[in-house]
């Protein structure tokens, strides 16, 4: 049983990093819980493990009387005498009383606070080994599920990759090797935590620095970065040299070095574009592929009014307003898209013509109106193509999208059963 204890403190101090010494010390604390609790309230009682052989020792200092009264804290004279030849009443005399058996008693509780010692040692290590790598990707495979949360063993250490650093599209296996970018090295419930995500826009960030070169020597400059994980990420980038083209250096030769990327993202899609200090070229390249036939801008509030004909409207939205909302998060401004057919008459007029068609549906506000057509939900028949989530975005709308959902469809039908009588 020693031999194997030692062998286990020989493996524990190789494969975790965490010095005999510290282990050894750990082992002597739990070694004296055991004697106390088999020997009983010995007088300084101490215990020694021979760090060779593993023989385990249990010693108590004992004041020399000639009438013992308490075993615990005394010896008699002549008992004393044969462990030290001249011992006198007074003295203080150690003894070995090692009780039988146990070493049986005391593996268990090395064992025990061997286990909690070298936990607490891996967390140590943690600050020591990642806090400078928070920003870098590493490769762990999928150990176990707490909940939505994700546990990967990145070797020597665990980390966890939160449910809300997850992708929603993506359904991750026990045993699968997963690269994941390293958000934080925080403190946890219990210790030091190294926390992955897949979904933090800077893992793309990341993932373009190392497959362009261009990006890593600074030749490129990755300028904003809006990001639906899953979905879609909308990427602006510049060039300080006038001889490389940023978008064609990050795309690649035949496209190579996006799908590179776009692979390792389980096929989201990635629009790479080139940034502008003129917000006009800029707004004008988010919004591709849809082509936009006028803009206007406010400066002072930062918002953008993009006018598009009939049928670039649902492209330059995009499904479910993700390219509007990329758009907007890309660009730093505010962006509202609006059909030409709203302008025909006049932009003002128009507005307040759909206002109040999208006003006149029982349930739905004036001021929910206004936030709806300023949003680009200018009919009945956009509205019932939207989702509860894609209107709570919109200012003013909140949690009153799903019932302005329902009074749309209340609207609808009722529209249906009036034309068919």
């Amino acid at each position: 049983m020693n031999a194997d204890f030692l062998a286990g403190l020989e493996f524990w101090e190789r494969e975790k990093g965490v010095s005999r010494e510290v282990l050894m010390a750990a082992v002597q604390e739990a070694l004296l819980q055991a004697a106390k609790k088999a020997v009983g309230p010995a007088r300084e009682l101490r215990v020694v493990m021979d760090s060779k052989n593993g023989d385990i020792k249990a010693f108590a200092k004992l004041i020399v009387a000639d009438k013992v009264i308490s075993q615990h804290d005394q010896i008699s004279v002549f008992d004393a005498r044969r462990i030290k030849a001249d011992a006198k009443v007074g003295d203080e005399i150690e003894k070995e009383v090692t009780p039988q058996g146990f070493g049986r008693i005391a593996a268990q509780y090395a064992k025990q606070a061997l286990m909690q010692k070298v936990r607490q040692a891996e967390k140590a290590l943690i600050f020591t080994e990642f806090k400078d790598r928070v920003g870098d990707i590493v490769s762990g495979t999928v150990r176990r599920f707490d909940r939505s949360d994700v546990i990967l063993d990145l070797g020597k250490y665990e980390a966890l990759m939160p449910n809300k650093e997850r992708v929603p599209t993506e359904e991750y296996q026990v045993g699968e090797r997963v690269r994941c970018y390293v958000k934080a090295v925080q403190e946890g419930p219990h210790g030091p935590e190294i926390i992955l995500s897949r979904a933090d826009p800077r893992f793309i960030i990341k993932l373009f620095s190392v497959e362009v070169s261009e990006i890593s020597d600074g030749t490129i400059e990755i300028k904003g970065i809006a990001r639906e994980p899953g979905f879609r990420t909308k990427m602006a980038v510049y060039s300080r040299d006038s001889k490389v083209d940023p978008v064609g250096a990050c795309v690649g030769m035949r496209g190579q070095r996006v799908k590179n990327i776009v692979r390792e993202l389980n096929n989201e899609k990635v629009d790479v574009i080139p940034w502008s200090s003129d917000i006009r070229a800029f707004v004008t390249k988010a919004l591709e592929p849809a082509k936009i036939r006028s803009m206007d801008l406010d400066e002072r509030s930062k918002r953008v009014k993009i006018l598009v004909s009939e049928d670039q409207l649902s492209l330059a939205i995009g499904k479910r307003g993700q390219n509007a909302r990329l758009t907007e998060k890309l660009i730093g401004w505010g962006v509202e898209i609006i059909a030409e057919q709203i302008v025909t008459k006049g932009f003002d007029e128009q507005v307040a013509e759909a206002v109040t068609q999208i006003a006149a549906i029982p349930g739905i506000t004036p001021e929910q109106a206004d936030a709806l057509v300023h949003a680009g939900v200018t009919k009945l028949e956009v509205l019932l193509s939207a989702e509860a989530g894609d209107l709570a975005d919109i200012p003013g709308i909140g949690e009153n999208a799903a019932a302005i959902l329902d009074a749309a469809r209340a609207e609808a039908s009722r529209r249906s059963a009036s034309v068919n009588s």
